[in-house]
């Protein structure tokens, strides 16, 4: 028996019709349970920074690259990416405690400008990519040194000591609006009163704007994003009990105890 063409569109209402209160009966998504937002503070500001991922740029100050027996050359910057909860937040004038992580025996400091985006794209253009940058940060790229050599000698992949629980030490977020865009400027860390690393941002390889154009090569950059920039030379080993005291001009002091 043929079907009319009157009787294909009552069919077909009366499917969509039961279709909508199917859809309607569904219950919204229930979570299995809540993942806390990670967030940054904003000096000055109640407003919160949230964290989409964190990116890393490895070996770019030169003589950085010469004591980790790289070429100090413009070759390629290569990054690599810590977890988005490594983040340990440190408020203006506290000592925060830093817990010593698990299996490591050769604990080392990075002190680094981190560059924190609020829009993004792919493949931004240099004269165009710090248009991206909502404000800058001071932080550290804690690292488990005897893992991160293990895996590199294995040509393994270096989560395992870089990205680890409070590997991501962060300063409040001085927004560009109030710092401007820190192209320069005198970078330190001191252990104990002792200097440890002394340099100056006019120094990296790869500067923020470069570096956030070659990324948006590889990933689509977003808000959220953040970046830490390398480190200049002399990065050392930390024990339980040192403080660390982190300078950048134009940014508030960072400063950790290691417990």
């Amino acid at each position: 028996m043929r079907t009319s063409r009157r009787d294909l569109i009552a069919l077909a209402a009366v499917a969509t019709t039961c279709g909508t209160r199917r859809a309607e009966a569904l219950p919204a998504p229930d979570p299995l349970f809540a993942l806390p937002a990670t967030t940054i503070p904003i000096l000055g500001e109640s407003r919160v920074f949230p964290v989409r991922r964190i990116y890393c740029i490895g070996r770019n100050y030169a003589a950085h690259a010469l004591e980790r027996g790289s070429d100090p050359n413009r070759e390629p910057p290569f990054f690599f990416q810590k977890p988005t909860d490594a983040i340990q937040n440190v408020a203006v004038g506290e000592v925060a405690e830093h817990p010593y992580p698990s299996l490591t025996k050769n604990y080392h400091h990075e002190i680094e400008l981190v560059a924190t985006l609020h829009s993004g794209g792919v493949d931004i253009p240099i004269k165009r990519a710090l248009d991206h940058v909502f404000g800058y940060a001071l932080g550290l790229d804690m690292t488990r040194r005897d893992l991160q050599n293990g895996s590199a000698a294995e040509k393994k992949p270096w989560e395992i000591g870089k990205s680890f629980d409070n590997a991501a030490v962060i300063g409040p977020i001085q927004p560009v609006a109030q710092v401007g865009h820190l192209r320069k400027g005198a970078i330190s860390l001191s252990v104990n009163g002792t200097m440890r690393q002394n340099s100056d941002l006019d120094k990296m390889i790869w500067s923020v704007a470069e570096q956030i154009s070659k990324l948006s090569e590889a990933f689509a950059l977003k808000p959220g994003d953040l970046i830490y920039s390398g480190t200049p030379e002399n990065v050392g080993a930390v024990s339980r009990g040192d403080v660390l005291l982190g300078k950048l001009d134009g940014l508030p002091d960072l400063s950790i105890r290691i417990v």
